[in-house]
């Protein structure tokens, strides 16, 4: 049975046998001794996405005692919308790029340092209640990269802004493309000091289904 430690783009942590191509945590181990997740959903603000395999490392099993709970995400766009910043050891020419591109759009004489990082993130992405916090923006307003939710029939779902299209998102990667409207507001899931970033040039990892050749299908709400 695949372990609950699959995070959507909304932030949720869900089971799913899909892995994805990127690791990460939360600061710390949160999950159970028998490797279940129960009401903590992190241990500190220090929430990082990291790369797959990093200078030979090797885990024996995944939430192991005493060691932090292991995620995993699609693609780095996936872990920026839940909250998630690059890490600086394993990714550092990354993670120097998003903290110096952080600084420029603030005005700063020098890239941010993690804890500022950290501190402001976790006031943008949960709630009082531990809720995901989000706001509303035009499609048009929103650089690439950025996730938002959208009606799609009866149910939300999150869509990932690339180039002229919207991605569905699903566990196993992106399905069928579809034209963005860009007058029409959506609810923004990666947090505002993400999207700025993005606004200043940083591109994330994407899935490779991000460029599926699918033909485009009608708009969610709306009719072909």
């Amino acid at each position: 049975m695949p372990l609950q430690n699959r995070v959507t783009p909304e932030g949720e942590i869900i089971a799913t046998p899909h892995r994805g191509l990127m690791l990460g945590n939360r600061g710390g181990a949160f999950h159970l001794p028998d490797r279940t997740i129960g009401h903590r959903r992190w241990a500190t603000r220090q929430w990082i996405a990291c790369v797959l395999e990093f200078k030979g490392r090797h885990r024996a099993a995944m939430m192991q005692p005493n060691r932090y709970t292991e995620l995993f995400f699609l693609d780095e766009a996936t872990a920026l919308a839940a909250g998630h910043r690059p890490c600086f050891e394993c990714r550092r020419r990354d993670a120097e790029r998003f903290a110096a591109l952080w600084g420029q759009m603030r005005g700063w004489p020098a890239p941010a340092r993690a804890p500022e990082m950290d501190l402001a993130l976790h006031a943008e992405r949960v709630g009082a209640q531990g809720q995901k916090i989000t706001y509303r923006a035009q499609l048009s307003a929103l650089p690439d990269g950025t996730f938002v939710r959208l009606v799609d029939g009866n149910t939300e779902q999150p869509y990932l802004i690339e180039g002229n299209a919207l991605l569905p998102w699903s566990p196993a990667g992106y399905e069928a493309r579809l034209p963005v409207a860009k007058r029409r507001e959506a609810e923004v899931l990666t947090p505002r000091s993400i999207v700025a970033v993005l606004s200043a040039g940083y591109r994330p990892m994407l899935h490779p289904s991000a460029v599926s050749s699918q033909s485009p299908r009608a708009h969610p709400g709306e009719t072909a």
